[in-house]
């Protein structure tokens, strides 16, 4: 089936892109626009108990030199809700004759056998009895006892009342000593035969089900391993790779559940496999957010990083990208306060606060350099890259250890400021969303009531012009992407900060200033404060 889908414009040719996208920075060309909403105007609107997706559109020339674009979406069940064609999926497991079908049902009848045992009615009659008899062992041997020290007892009071030559008597009651305590041997004895025969019983269903998960187990690796060497992706030069090999050089060795099931993968393999030229490409998500996520119905996001950006290296191989948002090696660092322990700086945006893995100028070698007999860590606390504002810088170890007191007793008050993308109509109010990390596309954040970490954070609204907010933030923690999470998720503002490219719509900067910190100087002993305004 062909699902390349022609332009009809023939003057859509000039105003081409230079180079192609780079499909985890980058602001959707106006062809990329006008595809997204001819698929849009085919997708079903969604409604709230509807479950989002991402779609993807790639521009590309055909053969002939013509323009058009081909979709896709992310996952592998089948889209039945668009008229427009979707390109197929790079490795088709839903084909009920597949290899992965075929094994799947093989884990599944693996999964009936284990609940079957699990739930047997004699295997649930055998633990109700061990739990029984366990208690009547308990009940029985404790009662006789008891009897046994009453008996002890009696026994040594008639044994008082003996002279010395009253042998016989003597005998008698050795005798009915020895008869209770071969008794309670007996006892004993019977009830551990009880209990291990039932134990045993019981062990023969607990091995059975231990041999059908260890071959489950065994199933499951083989059929993944199976599977990550069927998805096999191409790149510009014919050169095919499967899944497996790709994440063979990467820290997780193995492939992440779903990896090559994105929309760019397929776009890209489509584009390859029928000789079309890619041009540009986009993705959007349509429908509701995740309960964990952050996905607005309609914005555009960049490809996840743990699943596609090992395949994307593969996939687009020698492409040129188009030029990605710039750092600020330029924008010096102001310096706001300075005495002999602490400086207060004013941190541009785009400058990250400590060395990355492929940029090194960063808040802390500049500091360094500038103070290169200063001890300790030196920064006390952190700013996200996109984020400019206030920073304490200390300058001796014992003055870090101090603030870092100060910010773990939660006494440092920070303001921040920043403008949401839409009107936001209470006044002020509090946030408290538990946040951890995106295993599967660091360093996005998922609020998670299981396993995240407690964050908190006040805000109050200063004005509302041009449908935006302006606010302030007052974080009572200081959780990586707090604010912007806060702001941005459905069970916050559910505004994103204009500029967020993460969590929001890509712009020239993020909106988001730390403009204002307070806290007890560590050697003055007094409480200081420090303002810087924003410049927007």
């Amino acid at each position: 089936m062909d699902c390349f889908n022609l332009f009809n414009n023939d003057n859509l040719n000039t105003g081409l892109p230079s180079f192609f996208t780079n499909p985890f920075d980058y602001e959707p060309h106006n062809l990329c626009l006008k595809a997204s909403a001819l698929l849009q105007s085919t997708l079903v609107q969604p409604s709230p108990s509807s479950k989002g997706k991402m779609y993807g559109v790639l521009i590309a020339k055909n053969r002939n030199g013509e323009l058009g674009f081909i979709c896709a979406y992310s996952g592998n069940e089948k889209e039945f809700s668009s008229s427009i064609s979707f390109v197929p999926q790079v490795c088709d497991i839903t084909n009920k004759r597949s290899f992965f079908k075929q094994g799947e049902a093989e884990l599944n009848a693996l999964n009936l056998e284990i609940k079957k045992l699990e739930n047997a009615t004699e295997l649930a009659n055998l633990k109700e009895k061990l739990k029984l008899n366990e208690q009547l062992a308990k009940d029985e041997i404790d009662h006789l006892k008891t009897q046994m020290v009453q008996t002890k007892a009696i026994r040594n009071n008639k044994r008082k009342a003996l002279c010395e030559s009253a042998n016989k008597e003597k005998a008698i009651l050795i005798k009915e000593s020895q008869t209770e305590k071969s008794k309670l041997k007996k006892l004993k004895k019977y009830w551990t035969d009880e209990i291990s025969n039932l134990n045993d019983n019981i062990r023969t269903y607990q091995n059975e089900m231990a041999k059908l998960k260890s071959l489950r187990k065994t199933k499951s690796a083989q059929l993944q391993k199976r599977l990550f060497d069927n998805y096999r992706f191409l790149n510009k030069h014919g050169e095919l790779k499967s899944a497996s090999d790709i994440f063979k050089t990467q820290s997780t060795k193995i492939p992440p559940a779903g990896a090559g099931d994105c929309a760019a993968p397929k776009l890209l393999q489509y584009a390859f496999l029928n000789q079309l030229q890619p041009v540009a490409m986009a993705e959007f998500w349509w429908g509701e957010s995740p309960k964990t996520e952050i996905r607005k119905h309609g914005y555009f996001y960049p490809a996840c990083k743990s699943k596609c950006e090992p395949i994307l290296a593969h996939m687009l191989k020698d492409f040129t990208f188009d030029k990605t948002t710039e750092s600020v090696p330029s924008k010096d660092i102001q310096y706001i306060y300075e005495d002999d322990v602490i400086a207060i700086i004013n941190k541009p945006a785009g400058l990250l606060s400590i060395p990355g893995k492929l940029e090194t100028d960063s808040v802390y070698t500049r500091i360094k350099e500038k103070y290169p007999n200063a001890t300790g860590p030196l920064l006390v606390h952190r700013l996200d890259m996109a984020t400019s504002g206030l920073m304490i810088i200390a300058k001796h170890k014992d003055v870090h250890e101090n603030l870092q007191k100060q910010f773990l007793k939660r006494t440092i008050k920070k303001r921040y400021v920043a403008i949401l993308d839409g009107i936001i109509d209470d006044k002020e109010g509090t946030i408290s969303l538990p946040l951890r990390v995106d295993i599967n596309d660091r360093p996005r954040q998922l609020v998670c009531f299981e396993h995240g970490k407690p964050a908190t954070t006040k805000w109050k609204v200063i004005d509302r012009t041009m449908g935006q907010t302006r606010i302030h933030f007052f974080p009572i923690t200081g959780r990586t992407h707090q604010l912007r999470v806060h702001a941005s998720h459905h069970l916050g503002l559910n505004t994103p900060i204009v500029g967020d490219n993460l969590y929001g719509k890509k712009a020239e900067r993020l909106m988001l200033h730390a403009e204002k910190i307070e806290f007890l100087h560590p050697t003055k002993l007094k409480t200081v404060c420090f303002q810087k305004a924003a410049d927007f």
